[in-house]
């Protein structure tokens, strides 16, 4: 039978373990929590959007229904751009150094997104020279960069027409025998419901782009 001072060491060796056990689940909840913050994007409020290029429209524009070909030759309309967000580049396969360089920061960009975003977020280049750009030229250009990445091509009327309602801008520019095209650089950014969301201004860097991204997909209701 236990004495009483035995009964008390026992007691106290249970208390002892109790708040053991009970600091080990406050220190494992508090690193949990940590990792969960580490984890989460980073939400920017609309300044700080603003401060790192990401222009967002109170009220996301329409976006005309258009028909162009994507670069595996198969037709895309406006209905393909809902359902997932859509990172939309004008350029062209002879552009020598902007689009490549962009093109290769969004594939840098896309593998560093959490993968539930990565899912949700497209790249397509709008060739803005559908004279030399065909799908086949498209497809090997894009898929350089990554196979996941989608050009698009087709009439010129039809190009200009989505370029306008988008805001952005081209022109041809004639330089001896040959020529280029002068277009807008920025990003344009499509929502889910397919509307013209906003856009992003370069410089893109690879930290900075993938923190608004992620932040923007994070919050869009």
């Amino acid at each position: 039978m236990e004495t009483v001072a035995e009964q008390k060491s026992s007691v106290q060796k249970r208390r002892i373990t109790q708040t053991v056990v009970y600091l080990l689940l406050l220190m494992a909840l508090m690193v949990l929590g940590v990792f969960y913050r580490i984890t989460q994007p980073r939400i920017l409020s609309t300044h700080e959007l603003r401060a790192n290029g990401a222009i967002l429209f109170d009220n996301p524009r329409i976006i005309e229904d258009f028909r162009l070909q994507d670069e595996k030759g198969q037709a895309f309309t406006q209905a393909e751009l809902t359902g997932h967000w859509t990172l939309l580049f004008l350029g062209f396969t002879h552009c020598p150094d902007i689009c490549p360089t962009t093109l290769a920061k969004l594939a840098e960009v896309h593998k560093n997104l959490q993968p539930d975003i990565a899912t949700q977020t497209r790249v397509i280049l709008l060739s803005v020279d559908p004279a030399r750009d065909t799908p086949e030229k498209l497809a090997e250009y894009v898929h350089y960069f990554n196979p996941e990445f989608i050009g698009l091509t087709g009439d010129f009327r039809q190009i200009m027409a989505l370029t306008q309602n988008l805001n952005g801008v081209f022109q041809k520019v004639v330089q001896g025998d040959d020529y280029t095209v002068d277009h807008t650089a920025n990003l344009i950014l499509i929502n889910p419901e397919g509307h013209y969301q906003g856009f992003i201004q370069p410089p893109f860097e690879l930290a900075r782009l993938t923190t608004v991204l992620e932040s923007i997909v994070s919050t869009y209701y």
